[in-house]
């Protein structure tokens, strides 16, 4: 596929744009910093200026000089459109600065893309969605395994610039009849953030309250990815995305015990089976995470 990625400077995007490459894909990234990376074409746009979208997803991709005949126009090169781009979290930028890029960018890559007839989008929604990472003082969640049926009452910008961008996809989809699928991506971790960061996670489980408990390895995020862009007809959905088990060495037991005291717990669960649901994933995506901070840390409870 032809991919128009917006983002791929970022955090998640610097790691997901090239996968993308590496498995086959011609992928440009929409950015206003570039990633120079040799296997991903750079483009500067400014995604809040909706002229500069269009013309960017109408335009003629890097890689397309080659191709015999005249551009006739009329459509767009590409085949789908992964939005990732985004003021990425609270504590960045004012929040109405936060909220009104986030929102406006959103739109008019939706807007842009689907006028464009490209077919396909996946777009980066957050965990922040339902309200409990940025919350004042202490935000448990209604139910576990937290899964995407439970509301979304974000208190923060970033959240509700989230929200906005499910339903303004939403509203494209049922106007389009495109495939517009939304990742509620939990806290991205990179590889090297295991060593940095997870022993301290592992010590003090309450680290992780906010993000309930979960994490997503870069990695994975790039194979949810690839798995959205060839799962074709399902509309317009949202997916909790995660990996499997939780971000700290206390069992889930012990972590509902402790942390969730009162909270319905909807189903049975694996002794460390992440409490951010991804069965939707695993079910419609066929999405099955590979990676986890075993694999590079000792869990301090083997064997208990």
């Amino acid at each position: 596929m032809r991919i128009f990625f917006t983002g791929g400077s970022g955090k998640a995007g610097h790691h997901v744009a090239p996968y993308l490459a590496s498995r086959g894909h011609r992928v440009t990234n929409a950015d206003l910093t570039p990633l120079r990376h040799p296997d991903v074409a750079d483009l500067r746009v400014d995604l809040t200026d909706a002229g500069q979208v269009y013309s960017a997803l109408a335009g003629t991709p890097a890689d397309d000089l080659d191709t015999p005949g005249p551009d006739t126009g009329g459509g767009s090169a590409y085949d789908a459109v992964v939005h990732f781009a985004a003021i990425p979290s609270m504590f960045q930028a004012p929040e109405a600065t936060t909220f009104q890029t986030n929102v406006a960018a959103h739109y008019n890559v939706l807007e842009a893309a689907t006028r464009l007839g490209i077919r396909k989008v996946v777009f980066a929604s957050s965990e922040t969605t339902y309200g409990i990472c940025f919350a004042r003082g202490e935000r448990k969640p209604l139910y576990v395994p937290v899964d995407e049926e439970h509301p979304v009452v974000p208190e923060d910008a970033y959240a509700i610039s989230k929200v906005a961008g499910e339903v303004v996809s939403r509203s494209f989809q049922a106007r389009t009849g495109a495939d517009v699928y939304g990742f509620r991506i939990n806290n991205v971790i990179e590889p090297h953030e295991y060593a940095e960061k997870f022993p301290a996670f592992l010590a003090d489980p309450s680290l992780r309250r906010r993000n309930v408990f979960a994490y997503i390895d870069v990695r994975d995020l790039g194979l949810a990815t690839e798995r959205a862009l060839e799962t074709d007809g399902l509309g317009f959905q949202v997916f909790n995305v995660a990996n499997a088990d939780m971000s700290v060495a206390a069992t889930t037991q012990e972590v509902l015990e402790r942390f969730y005291a009162g909270v319905e717990v909807r189903r049975e669960m694996g002794r460390d089976e992440t409490l951010y649901s991804i069965d939707k994933a695993r079910e419609l995506l066929g999405f099955s995470p590979q990676h986890s901070w075993r694999d590079v840390l000792d869990d301090p409870r083997a064997g208990a």
